[in-house]
C-alpha cells in the first residue's frame, strides 16, 4: 500500500496525521486551531486552513484518511502532484468558505476536519476517471466511485441538517462544490470527454447553491 501511493498524497496523510494527534492530546492546541465562526470574523483566518488538519478522534481521522488514499492516487495519475495539492488546498478552504457562510450567524459554532479537502478529492477523481470502481471494507463486490461520491454527499448534507458531533458536515459541501470547479478549471477537456458525468455531479452543487439556506428550517 505504501509503495503505491503518490508522495504528495503521502506527506498530506502524514501532516493530518501528526496535527490530529497534537490536537487529540492538548485541549488548548485543538481550541486555538479549530474551525469556530465568531473567531475567523474576529480575524483569525488561519482556522479556515488549520481545522482541516484537526480530527476529533481517530475513527474521524481514519475515514478521512482512508478516503484520501482511495481518491488521492486517482487525482495524481490523471491530473498530476501539482493539480492534486492544488485542488486539495482549494477544496479545504472552499470547504471552510461554505462553513463560514452557513454559520455565519452561529458566533459559537466550531469544527474540524479535513472533510471539505477530501470531497473536493472525490469529486475530482470522479471527474477525472468516470468509471472506477471501488472495494470497501465491508462490501464484496466493486461498487462505481460516483455512487460513493453521491453518498458521502448525502451523509454530509444530513449530518449539516442535524449537526452531528464536531465534524465540519457543511465544509464536505463547499469542499464538493470547490473541487468540481477548480477541477473543471484545470481540466477543461472534461466538458468534452466526461460531460455525462459533469452534468451528473454538477445537479446536486446547483441544488445545494439554490437550496442550500433551507436545510436549517427544514
Amino acid at each position: 500500500m505504501i509503495e503505491n501511493i503518490n508522495r504528495a498524497v503521502l506527506l498530506i496523510i502524514i501532516a493530518n496525521v501528526l496535527v490530529s494527534m497534537k490536537g487529540f492530546n492538548d485541549y488548548a492546541f485543538l481550541d486555538k486551531y479549530k474551525f469556530q465562526v465568531g473567531r475567523i470574523l474576529s480575524g483569525e483566518k488561519i482556522r479556515t486552513l488549520t481545522s482541516g488538519f484537526l480530527h476529533v478522534d481517530w475513527t474521524h481521522l481514519g475515514f478521512n484518511m482512508y478516503a484520501l488514499y482511495l481518491f488521492g492516487k486517482t487525482v495524481t495519475h490523471f491530473s498530476g502532484t501539482s493539480n492534486f495539492l492544488i485542488i486539495y488546498f482549494v477544496s479545504l478552504l472552499a470547504g471552510s468558505l461554505y462553513s463560514l457562510k452557513f454559520h455565519k450567524d452561529e458566533p459559537y459554532y466550531s469544527a474540524v476536519g479535513a472533510s471539505g479537502a477530501v470531497s473536493g478529492i472525490i469529486y475530482s477523481s470522479i471527474l477525472l476517471d468516470p468509471d472506477m470502481s471501488l472495494y470497501l471494507f465491508f462490501i464484496p463486490i466493486p461498487i462505481p466511485g460516483y455512487l460513493f461520491g453521491v453518498g458521502y454527499l448525502l451523509y454530509s448534507i444530513y449530518g449539516m441538517k442535524k449537526q452531528l458531533g464536531n465534524v465540519g458536515h457543511s465544509a464536505h459541501l463547499g469542499g464538493a462544490i470547490g473541487g468540481f470547479a477548480i477541477t473543471l478549471m484545470l481540466n477543461p477537456s472534461l466538458f468534452t470527454t466526461n460531460k455525462f458525468m459533469v452534468l451528473i455531479l454538477a445537479v446536486p452543487i446547483v441544488l445545494l447553491l439554490l437550496f442550500g439556506d433551507k436545510l436549517k428550517s427544514l
